[in-house]
């Protein structure tokens, strides 16, 4: 066995990025690798540890990270060491696996021994399985999860469901929290495929909870519940024990964003069926409200609606689809609105295989626009950004004079405070449309 040092890890690290594909160096499509014969196969030589634990399985569109945090937050606040498994990263591929409910208050990740020597053992049964990155770290997050013996893990589905790595586990509760239309080359072209694909996580006889259904997808979630035997819950339809409290925890927790409200309403509803189904878990109310008002600060979540700066304000967002930016930038002209902030400037990259069309319409009108490319392959020039928003603009009557198009996200950052310390009064800025862009973006903003 190799001998762990830093040069050493940093290198591996670097080589499995490159050899194995992943969304942070290939396509979606070059990256997905649906199935489960591949993982199956690995786990099974790793002994099986995604059956040490119990677990909880969250898919959707949008929201699925901030329920998954939520509700390892509440887990870990009962007493429960718990394991979070998410993706992707913002700056350290380790964030993809977190456990907390030890000692510390704030989550830790795997360590980079850890990793090294994983990976180190098993690289053999990489090249021979044909694993994507995506396997290869879910299964470092099980094996991880196992050898610590965490009580629960909260496990995020990385594309889809139904052939997603991460749908080997038997859950105790399964969890859709929305369908909106994205990776549609992959998922399908309607809200019904897509969602027939989330669905795919129901198992037999264990609980399923879905987060938003509309009049296209309720029907195909019922559908799957009955066919697998699974009970299902809709929590729009649901009234949480806890929601009565649901204002003093929004207006006190510290993930920020007004969509919050949604996923709230999802881990409320969640908590009840766990309170159901496993009444030995103390979950008590006040501890619940405590535990989600601390959320991102207990799990260590990033990327949210996180402030980066307050001199001036600056926000970032990792929402990067129609769905998830019509919350996100109606909740910025709400702030111009208010008179809260006096200009908003936006750092905006994109990836080529997002429906651009369906975004372009979004922008708020009032904002100063900086469109800026990420450097992974996936992303949509800045320029191609510029041009159709401006022919957009043109053909809606729509004036923006305030565009600018920087090529990578350094600039674009500079050239946002820039503008802001120009404008004067109280700006906002506000930097998003890609995990790519807030990955890039906030490491230029370290305290």
């Amino acid at each position: 066995m190799q001998t762990y040092s830093k040069e050493k890890y940093d290198s591996l690290v670097q080589n499995i990025f490159q050899r194995f594909p992943s969304v942070q160096t290939s396509t979606f499509v070059e990256a997905y690798k649906p199935g489960l014969e591949r993982m199956l196969e690995f786990l099974g030589i790793l002994g099986n540890p995604h059956r040490d634990f119990k677990s909880i399985h969250i898919a959707g569109t949008n929201g699925k990270g901030s329920v998954a945090n939520m509700l390892t937050s509440i887990l870990a606040g009962a007493g429960l060491r718990t394991g979070l498994y998410t993706s992707p990263h913002i700056l350290d591929f380790r964030e993809r696996m977190r456990v907390t409910g030890d000692d510390s208050e704030s989550a830790r990740l795997v360590s980079e021994e850890y990793v090294y020597e994983f990976l180190t053992r098993w690289e053999s049964e990489f090249d021979r399985l044909e694993l994507s990155f995506f396997e290869i770290t879910t299964a470092l997050a099980f094996k991880w999860f196992a050898d610590i013996e965490v009580d629960w893990a909260v496990v995020e589905v990385g594309l889809g469901g139904r052939l997603d790595s991460t749908n080997v586990i038997i859950p105790e509760l399964s969890i859709v929290t929305s369908i909106g239309l994205d990776h549609c080359d992959l998922l399908g072209d309607t809200l019904e495929k897509i969602a027939g694909e989330k669905a795919g996580i129901f198992k037999p006889g264990v609980p399923a909870l879905v987060g938003q259904a509309l009049p296209e997808t309720a029907p195909v979630f019922s559908g799957k519940a009955e066919t697998v035997g699974a009970g299902l819950h809709f929590s729009e339809s649901a009234d949480p024990s806890l929601w009565k409290c649901s204002d003093l925890i929004l207006k006190e927790m510290d993930l920020r964003g007004k969509y919050q409200k949604y996923n709230l309403r999802t881990a409320l509803s969640a908590v009840d069926i766990l309170r159901d189904i496993h009444p030995e878990i103390p979950l008590n109310d006040d501890g619940i409200i405590d535990s989600l008002i601390h959320t991102a600060l207990r799990t260590g979540f990033h990327g949210r609606w996180e402030r980066l700066s307050s001199d001036p304000d600056v926000i970032c967002d990792i929402g990067h689809n129609a769905a998830a930016l019509t919350n996100n930038f109606a909740q910025l002209n709400s702030c111009l609105d208010n008179e809260e902030y006096s200009s908003l400037i936006i750092v905006y990259g994109v990836m080529a295989d997002k429906n651009l069309d369906d975004i372009l319409p979004l922008f708020p009108e009032r904002a100063t626009l900086i469109f800026t490319t990420p450097s992974t392959r996936r992303a949509l020039p800045a320029r191609d950004i510029h041009n159709r928003y401006s022919d957009w603009c043109g053909k809606n009557g729509r004036k923006n004079p305030r565009l600018y198009v920087c090529d990578n996200v350094r600039d674009a950052v500079s050239m946002a405070m820039r503008v802001a310390s120009e404008y004067g009064g109280r700006p906002l800025v506000y930097i998003g449309g890609s995990t790519f862009v807030v990955s890039e973006a906030t490491p230029l903003f370290a305290r």
